[in-house]
């Protein structure tokens, strides 16, 4: 196994990684830009009225896209294993 593949592989896991975790990362932001605009204009400062929105709404999203973020991990892993005779040489 040489350099370069070593960090090919890496670098495709961490860009799985990244495409994996951004619409759960892109709800917690939405989320929390809109409770804290709200916030705002009422003036109601709650720690936990932040909190609690935001989880629910990852937890929703997570449950949405678990089908597509189980299909690219299995397709990742699925080439990886398939590769492995290539790394070896």
């Amino acid at each position: 196994m040489t350099d370069t593949t070593v960090l090919n592989l890496a670098k495709e896991a961490v860009i799985l990684s990244l495409i994996l975790s951004g619409p759960l990362l892109l709800t917690a932001l939405v989320v929390g830009l809109i409770i804290s605009i709200l916030q705002a204009v009422t003036q109601i400062q709650e720690m936990t009225l932040t909190f609690v929105p935001k989880i629910l709404a990852m937890v929703l999203v997570f449950i949405l896209t678990l089908p597509w973020t189980l299909k690219k991990l299995i397709t990742f892993t699925e080439n990886l294993i398939l590769n492995i005779p290539n790394f070896v040489k």
